[in-house]
C-alpha cells in the first residue's frame, strides 16, 4: 500500500514545519483501524498503531543513565541513534541539558584516561550543536578541564580516526568561541601544539574539522602571548604548507587571517620569510580567492615590506611576482580605496630598489 505524507494543515491548508509537534487524533485512528478490519476480506490492510513519540522525560532518564558507569555506554548509543533520527529529538536534547551531560562525560573520560564511549559522545555533540550559552556556563564551572580533555582526545588513537578527531575539533572551536577574553589569555602551549599538529596532519581530520581548527586559532590570535606560542609551535610553517596543498576559499581566508596576526610579531615575520613558499603563496592568492583574502594578503605583505627591508627579501618579492600583482591590484576598479592605498604604500616604500629590475620599471610606469 502506498504511503502519503501530507505536510499541510487540513483546516488552513498552510504548510507545516517538517518536525511539527502535533497531537495525534487517536479516536479517528481507531475508527479507521476498525473499518480496515471489517473490510479485510476485500484486501484492505489494517494500518499499524504508531509508536508514541518521545517526550523530554525520556531524555532526562538517558542523562541519569549516562552518569552511571554500568549503563552509560548504552545511554550514549541511544542518544546517538535518537540525535540522528530527527530535529525534534535534537531540540529536546538541548532543552533537557544533554550537551552539558556529554561534556561532563568527556571530562570524566579524560580524568580516568578512558576513551570508551568518546566517539559516540562527540558525534552526538556535533549532531545537536553545543549552544554558546551552555558552553559559557560549562567553562565557568569546569574552568579549562574541557579544553584539556578535548586536546587529550586529539592525541588519542581511534577507529575511524578522522571522524572522531574532526568532531573533537568542532567541539573545541565552540568552546573557544564561548570563552571569555580572560580565559583565552590563559591558554597554554599544549593547546597550540596540538592544533598545529592537526594542521600538519591533514589526513587526520575532515575539511570541516580543519576549518574548525583554524577558526579556533584565529579567535586566540589577538593576544600577543598566544601569537608567540603559535610561532613556537611551528604554526607559521604549518599554515603555509597547508595553503600550498589545500585550496579552498574559507580555508584560505582563515589561513591568511592567522598569518596576518602572526606577522605582527618579529618572530612570526622571521618564520614567514624563512619559508620558501611564504611570499609566493600569499602573492598568488591576491585577486584569485575573495575580497577578504585580498585584504589579508595585502596586509601581510605590508607588514613584511615594512619591517623586512633586506635586499634578499625585496628581490624575492620581485621574483615571486609580488610587485607585479600589487601594481595589477591598483588598476582594478573594484579594489577598495583603502586597499589601493595600502598597496601603493608598499610599492612606494621600496620604489628605488625595485626600479633596478627592468621588467618592474616598466610596470611602475603604468601605475605612477
Amino acid at each position: 500500500m502506498a504511503t502519503y505524507k501530507n505536510t499541510s494543515c487540513p483546516v488552513t491548508q498552510q504548510p507545516l514545519p517538517p518536525e511539527s509537534d502535533l497531537t495525534p487524533n487517536h479516536t479517528l485512528r481507531r475508527l479507521i483501524q476498525s473499518w480496515c478490519t471489517e473490510n479485510a476480506s476485500l484486501g484492505v490492510d489494517r494500518i499499524p498503531t504508531p509508536k508514541p513519540s518521545l517526550d523530554k522525560s525520556h531524555f532526562f532518564k538517558l542523562i541519569k543513565q549516562l552518569q552511571q558507569p554500568g549503563s552509560n555506554i548504552k545511554a550514549l548509543q541511544k542518544l546517538d541513534f535518537l540525535a540522528a533520527k530527527n530535529e525534534r529529538n535534537r531540540k529536546f536534547m538541548v532543552e533537557t541539558g544533554v550537551p552539558k551531560a556529554l561534556l561532563s562525560f568527556i571530562v570524566n573520560c579524560f580524568e580516568e584516561i578512558s576513551n570508551q564511549g568518546l566517539a559516540e559522545a562527540l558525534r552526538v555533540l556535533v549532531f545537536i550543536r553545543i549552544p554558546l550559552a551552555e558552553a559559557k556556563i560549562f567553562l565557568q564551572e569546569y574552568n579549562d578541564q574541557i579544553i584539556k580533555s578535548l586536546i587529550w582526545v586529539l592525541g588519542c588513537e581511534f577507529k575511524p580516526q578522522v571522524m572522531v578527531k574532526s568532531h573533537a575539533v568542532l567541539a573545541l572551536k565552540t568552546m573557544i568561541q564561548a570563552a571569555s577574553s580572560g580565559f583565552l589569555e590563559r591558554l597554554e602551549p599544549p593547546f597550540f601544539e596540538m592544533i598545529t599538529g592537526v594542521l600538519k596532519q591533514t589526513t587526520t581530520v575532515s575539511q570541516q574539522g580543519m576549518n574548525a581548527a583554524l577558526h579556533a586559532l584565529l579567535i586566540a590570535c589577538p593576544w600577543g602571548r598566544n601569537r608567540l606560542m603559535m610561532v613556537e609551535s611551528g604554526a607559521v610553517s604549518a599554515l603555509i604548507e597547508l595553503e600550498l596543498g589545500i585550496q579552498e576559499k574559507r580555508t584560505t581566508e582563515l589561513i591568511l587571517g592567522i598569518l596576518f596576526h602572526l606577522c605582527c610579531c618579529a618572530d612570526g615575520r622571521a618564520e614567514f620569510l624563512s619559508h620558501k613558499g611564504g611570499l609566493a603563496v600569499v602573492t598568488k592568492r591576491i585577486m584569485k580567492v575573495s575580497p577578504t583574502a585580498d585584504d589579508r594578503a595585502v596586509f601581510i605583505l605590508s607588514l613584511i615590506s615594512k619591517f623586512v627591508a633586506t635586499n634578499p627579501g625585496l628581490e624575492e618579492m620581485v621574483e615571486v611576482g609580488t610587485v607585479t600583482k600589487l601594481c595589477m591590484l591598483l588598476q582594478v576598479d573594484s579594489t577598495a580605496p583603502y586597499l589601493k592605498s595600502k598597496a601603493m604604500g608598499i610599492l612606494r616604500s621600496h620604489t628605488d630598489e625595485w626600479r633596478k629590475f627592468p621588467c618592474i620599471d616598466k610596470t611602475f610606469h603604468k601605475v605612477y
